[in-house]
Parts: C-alpha cells; sequence; structure tokens
C-alpha cells in the first residue's frame, strides 16, 4: 500500500482551476441587473406589439374621438365639465391598452405556458412586468394626443398647457398597467382575464369622461379609488385659465404613488403565477 504525502494531496488541490469569473458558486450565471433586464424586455416586447399597433391605435383614438361626439350634445363648450370630458377622453386612450390589452396578454402568457420561459431568465420579475407594461403604453402616445387635440378644438378649450400629457401619459400608464397586469396574472382563466381587463375599462370610461358633478356620491367615492382618476384631474385642471399647479403636482404624485403599488402588486402577482 503506498502512502501519498499530504503536500502533494494540498498540491493538486491548489492546481485545480478556479471557476470563471462572474459565475457563481454553483456554477450559474449570476442574476442581471434590473435595468439592463427592463430595456432588454422593452425591446422584445415593443417588437412583438409593433405587430397590432395600427389596429391598437385605430380602436383606442376612435373610440375616444367617438365618445367625444356623443357628449358634445349634452356639455357646453368651455366650461368643467367640457374638461372633464376631454381629459377622461385623453386617458381612456391609456387605459384601452393599459387595463384592456394587457391583462389580456398576461392572461394569455400564463395559460400558454409563457411565464416558464421568463422564469428560467436571470431577470428580476419586476423588469418583466415593467418592460411589457412600458412597451404596450408606449403605443399610446399618438393616441392620446390626437384625442387631446381634437377634444380641445372640439370643446373650445386652450392648447397651452398640452405639455402636461408628458407626465400624465406615463404615470397614468404605470398606476393602470400595473393594475392591468395583476388582473391578468391572478386571474385563473385567460377568458376571466379578458372580463376584468373589459370591465376595468368600463370603469375608467364611465368614471373618467363623465364629469364627476353629475355623479351619486356613492359613486364619487368609487371613483376616487380608481388609479387614472388623479391622471384625468391633473390634466383636467391645466384647461383653466389660471392652473393652480400646486393642485396638478398633489394629483400627479398621487398618481405615481398608486402607480408604484400597482406595479409592487403586479410584480408579486407575477412571482405568484410563475412558480405554480
Amino acid at each position: 500500500m503506498s502512502v501519498v504525502p499530504a503536500e502533494a494531496l494540498q498540491g493538486s488541490r491548489a492546481a485545480e482551476p478556479a471557476p470563471p469569473a462572474g459565475l457563481a458558486d454553483d456554477g450559474l450565471a449570476p442574476r442581471a441587473r434590473f435595468l439592463p433586464s427592463l430595456a432588454a424586455v422593452y425591446r422584445a416586447q415593443l417588437s412583438r406589439a409593433r405587430v397590432a399597433r395600427i389596429p391598437l391605435l385605430f380602436v383606442a383614438t376612435f373610440q375616444s374621438i367617438g365618445i367625444m361626439i356623443l357628449m358634445r350634445g349634452v356639455v357646453d363648450r368651455g366650461g368643467s365639465e367640457a374638461r372633464a370630458v376631454v381629459a377622461g377622453s385623453a386617458v381612456l386612450v391609456v387605459a384601452f391598452v393599459a387595463l384592456n390589452l394587457l391583462a389580456q396578454y398576461f392572461g394569455q402568457l400564463r395559460a400558454a405556458g409563457g411565464l416558464d420561459h421568463y422564469a428560467t431568465l436571470p431577470v428580476p420579475p419586476a423588469s418583466v412586468v415593467l418592460g411589457a407594461a412600458g412597451a404596450y403604453a408606449s403605443f399610446t402616445v399618438p393616441g392620446t394626443v390626437v384625442t387631446a387635440v381634437v377634444g380641445s378644438l372640439m370643446f373650445d378649450l386652450p392648447l397651452t398647457h398640452l405639455w402636461v400629457l408628458g407626465a400624465v401619459i406615463p404615470l397614468a400608464g404605470a398606476a393602470l398597467a400595473g393594475l392591468g397586469a395583476a388582473l391578468g396574472l391572478l386571474a385563473p382563466r385567460p377568458e376571466l382575464a379578458t372580463l376584468l381587463g373589459q370591465l376595468g375599462m368600463s370603469a375608467a370610461l364611465l368614471l373618467g369622461v363623465l364629469p364627476a358633478d353629475r355623479m351619486p356620491g356613492v359613486v364619487q367615492y368609487a371613483r376616487d379609488l380608481l388609479p387614472s382618476t388623479y391622471g384625468v384631474e391633473a390634466f383636467a385642471r391645466t384647461f383653466g385659465d389660471r392652473p393652480d399647479w400646486a393642485v396638478v403636482l398633489l394629483d400627479l404624485g398621487v398618481c405615481a404613488a398608486v402607480g408604484v403599488a400597482s406595479l409592487a402588486v403586479a410584480t408579486w402577482a407575477y412571482r405568484r403565477a410563475a412558480v405554480r
């Protein structure tokens, strides 16, 4: 029986190659950082959603313009009710995509096993939700601007502060997209996800476009719970002769806080659906 010196064993261990730099102890690649993952998911989803951008813009925009034409017969020009109709119709374009289409997308993705693909990638769950939501919401910008311009001309409202849409669209879009993604991920079947998305868009239509002072008290409380309400209020206030910018910023801040909360719920729903 041969005896191997301890020094030889130590030398053989020292000669073993070290794992490549950047790999974890278990040999797997480290998880990607949030911002690069978000950019990658956003580009991928943007290229996929680009196929349906023309029908999406056509339906969402002309739906809102048609609602304003109907409301033109019962709402006077230039008043507070006209401001509510135009602001609500503009944000409704965002709601159509963020609530209705995004709920359908995540519902179908879950039913088809698409979440398993993302679960195998080393990307944070929040980047998947935000990337998909941002890609779909990007197509709402032209339709929202066109709706706001057409509505302002139709109801004799000033076009001076339309730049506020640069803040209203992403903040209201984030709040509604988080809600739409959560509905699609939590629904047990894709048909139910589609139904919930359509109900959410109907709520945004009724509670966002109709003037608040014409609603019953109970409905006004329900309106305060809708994430897009604060974006509608912020945009509607800018049509005044002297907008109260402090109140506008407050509404936008509330919309941003609701957006963070709804996206956090959507991220939790994604983790819950991915492990099942």
